[in-house]
C-alpha cells in the first residue's frame, strides 16, 4: 500500500479526522458533521454505522460536503489510516487504568501541537455503548471531557462539537508537548498482523486466548513509539521469523528485502 503524501505546512485543520465507531442515530451522525464544519475539519470515517442511519444523515442538510464525502469503513484499522497519533473520545470510568487520560481543555492542546505537521484522528464510539475494549486498543491515549459527575454521558455530537472547539480555538502548537516522528497507525497495524501470524506459528498464541492477546499486543507495538527507520527494521525481522518458521530446514535467508513502512 502506498504511502499518504505528507500534510501540507500551515493546514493543520485538514489533518485531523474524526471517526465515529458503530454510530445508529442519523441525528447524531449529523450533528457530528455539522460541529465538525464549524470549526473548519473535514474528514469524517464512519466504521460499521447503521445502514439506514448513515442513509439519512447523508441527506441531512447543514453539513452536507463532510456528509458526502465521508468514508464508511469495515473496521477501525481501516478508518485510521494514516493518523500517527489516535486519541479515544471516553470517560473510561473502571478501564481508565489502562490508557493514559487526558482531559479537556489540556488534552486539546497535545492534539493541536500533534496536528501542526502530522495527522490525528479522534475515535467516538456508539451511542449506546461508547467504545470497547478492542477499539481502545488502537488508541494511543484517551481524551475525556470533564462533565458532571450526576450525568456524565453526552450525546455524541456534542461531543464532537465540545473536542473539535476546544481543538480549533488553539491558536498555535506546545513545543514543550512535540514529539518525534513515529509511524502511522496503518504501518503499526502491519507490524502487529505480522507479528500476530509468527505467535500462531510458534505456538505462543492459543485461539481461545486469540481475541484478548490481540488487544494486548496492539497496544504493547503502539506504546514502542517507534521511528519509521525502526518500524522497518522491526518489519524486517519479523518477515525474516515468519520465513524461517515457514523453512525450518532451508539454510538460506528470505530475500524478500526490508519491507516500507
Amino acid at each position: 500500500m502506498p504511502e499518504a503524501p505528507p500534510p501540507e505546512p500551515g493546514n493543520w485543520r485538514q489533518n485531523l479526522r474524526v471517526v465515529l465507531v458503530g454510530a445508529r442515530n442519523s441525528l447524531n451522525i449529523g450533528a457530528a458533521a455539522r460541529a465538525m464544519l464549524n470549526f473548519g475539519f473535514t474528514d469524517l470515517r464512519c466504521v460499521r454505522p447503521y445502514e439506514l442511519s448513515f442513509r439519512s444523515a447523508r441527506s441531512a442538510g447543514g453539513a452536507g460536503s463532510v456528509l458526502a464525502e465521508a468514508r464508511v469503513c469495515a473496521d477501525l484499522a481501516e478508518a485510521l489510516g494514516e493518523a500517527e497519533l489516535v486519541v479515544g473520545c471516553s470517560g473510561l470510568e473502571a478501564r481508565k487504568q489502562r490508557h493514559v487520560q487526558r482531559v479537556l481543555p489540556a488534552a486539546a492542546t497535545a492534539v493541536r501541537t500533534h496536528l501542526d505537521d502530522r495527522r490525528a484522528a479522534l475515535v467516538f464510539g456508539s451511542e449506546k455503548s461508547g467504545l470497547t475494549n478492542d477499539d481502545l486498543s488502537h488508541c494511543d491515549w484517551v481524551l475525556s471531557i470533564p462533565t458532571n459527575s450526576d450525568c456524565p454521558s453526552m450525546n455524541l455530537g456534542q461531543a464532537v462539537a465540545v473536542c473539535c472547539y476546544e481543538i480549533s480555538r488553539r491558536s498555535g502548537p506546545s513545543p514543550s508537548l512535540q514529539t518525534p516522528k513515529g509511524v502511522p497507525s496503518v504501518t503499526r497495524e502491519r507490524i502487529l498482523q505480522t507479528l500476530l501470524g509468527v505467535l500462531k506459528t510458534s505456538g505462543f498464541l492459543q485461539a481461545g486466548a486469540l481475541p484478548a492477546k490481540t488487544r494486548k499486543l496492539r497496544r504493547f507495538v503502539g506504546r514502542l513509539r517507534l521511528a519509521p527507520e525502526d518500524a522497518r527494521m522491526l518489519q524486517a525481522i519479523l518477515r525474516q521469523i515468519e520465513w524461517k518458521l515457514a523453512n525450518p530446514e532451508d539454510p538460506g535467508k528470505n530475500s524478500g528485502g526490508t519491507p516500507s513502512s
